[in-house]
This record gives C-alpha cells, structure tokens and sequence, in this order.
C-alpha cells in the first residue's frame, strides 16, 4: 500500500482504543520503522528524508505517529510513555514483517530500546526481526533524567503533583508543552538507563555535542547500557538536537545504509 494517505489502526480498547496513523510502503527487505521524537511527527524532514531513501533503495518503509501526534487520534496530554510504547509494539507486529531496522529520534530512542525489549520478551511478534537500530540524539528515560531531575524546579515539581499539569514552553512550537503528572509517574515505570540495555542488534548513534535538549554525555550512558552487542557512537562536534542540516541527514542515511547491508 502506498503512503502518500496514511491508514490508521485502532490500538487499545474501550475508552483508552485510540486510532493510530501508519504510512507504510511494502517493497523489499530490510524495512525501516521511523520512530518520532516528543510532540513530533512522521512527517519531519528526518523521516520524509529517510523515507525517499527508502524508495530509491527499494526497501520497505514504515512511519507512524504516536497518539495525540500528527495524523493520529487522542490528545496529546493523555499520552504516557507506556500507551506509546503500546502503539509502537502494535505497529511493529502488524507491519514489520521481516528483518527491520528501527530509527529513533529523540524521545523516539527511548522508544526504540523499550520496543527492542519488548520484542525480546514477547513470544507472539509477528513475522519481524530486529536487525539494527539508528538512534539520533536519544532520549530514553528524559521525563525523569532530564526532566524531573535537572530541568524542573520545586515550583514546576509542586504545580505538576498539586495541579496534574505543567505549562512548558516549547523551543520548536508556538504552542507548549503541556507535562502531566501521569507521563512522569509512568515514565518511571519505563527507565531503562540503571539496567542492562537488551537489543540483541547493532546499534549506531549519532548525537550532537552541541544538542541544548539532551546532553551528549547522555548518549554515553546509553553506550554503557548496552553491555552485550555491538554500539557505535558518533559525536558530532557542532551538531545540535535536531541534527536535520543536510551533513547530518548524509549521516544518518549512511548509518541506515551499513545497517542494511549486514
């Protein structure tokens, strides 16, 4: 099927079914799964750029956007880390058929090590298989590490645990952040930077030493993690967190490129 519409699934049930937007284009093996960051969409220039790539190597590609993102159904305050995650398994075991590569920007990264874990334990997956995981300025476990313990004041902490919610202006959208109580209590159910970190896969980062949103010494926390296969990290001296500037965008797809060929 062709992406230039996206189809949408329904995940969960009763109350908490939300319909979740996918753009999938069935060709050749490896796919790729592009997984966004916080309050972004499958249709940044990462992704459009990844996906075009795709097309012209002729593999399969796979976009979807988190509920209360993009195309999708729910508001973006109902969302917690665990219901992401809930879509992103569910995207994965519908449309990853064969060995697939996951890419992660952002808070996309958290998603992409907690959906290699699931994998891992999950008996039923579908046909797919892990064959490699891109991260670009990942983010796992930010709500509490970055969040909550450098970025919050008492005052921001006591209006999120008295009012359920907290106002956060965003850098990238006029609109801000609205962080609910809910996304950091359940975000502590999800950390995965005080454990070893499972992939069974390569993985490639790439993270910008200038990146104001998630500090690059970060990404090494994540190399430590990952204590039993294989990790590259690329530290790009100048590069910020969107790493969207073409030289970036090269790095990427050639990171996606190696993977691909394994």
């Amino acid at each position: 099927m062709s992406a230039d519409l996206p189809q949408f699934i329904s995940v969960g049930k009763g109350e908490n079914e939300r319909q979740i937007a996918v753009r999938h284009d069935e060709r050749s093996a490896p796919g790729i799964l592009w997984l966004s960051g916080f309050k972004s969409d499958m249709l940044g220039i990462k992704a459009d750029v990844l996906a075009k790539w795709a097309e012209k190597q002729g593999l399969t590609c796979t976009r979807m956007d988190y509920s209360g993102h993009g195309e999708s159904g729910g508001e973006f305050v109902d969302g917690t880390i665990s219901q992401w995650l809930e879509e992103a398994v569910a995207v994965f075991k519908q449309f990853c058929k064969g060995p697939t590569i996951i890419v992660g920007s952002s808070m996309g990264g958290w998603m992409a090590l907690l959906l290699a874990k699931a994998l891992h334990g999950l008996s039923e997956r579908g046909d797919g298989t892990l064959s490699g995981i891109v991260l670009i300025a990942p983010a796992p476990d930010f709500t509490e590490e970055l969040m909550w313990k450098h970025e919050f004041t008492d005052e921001m902490k006591a209006e999120i645990m008295e009012k359920g919610r907290f106002e956060r202006p965003s850098e990238y959208d006029d609109s801000p952040y609205i962080i609910t109580r809910e996304l950091i209590e359940d975000g502590r159910n999800n950390l995965i930077l005080d454990e070893p970190i499972i992939t069974n896969c390569k993985t490639i980062i790439l993270q910008g030493q200038k990146d104001d949103s998630v500090p690059w010494q970060h990404a090494l926390r994540i190399v430590e993690g990952i204590a039993y296969d294989d990790v590259v990290l690329t530290l790009v001296k100048d590069g910020d967190h969107r790493l969207s500037r073409p030289e970036d965008l090269d790095r990427m797809l050639k990171a996606v490129a190696e993977l691909a060929q394994r």
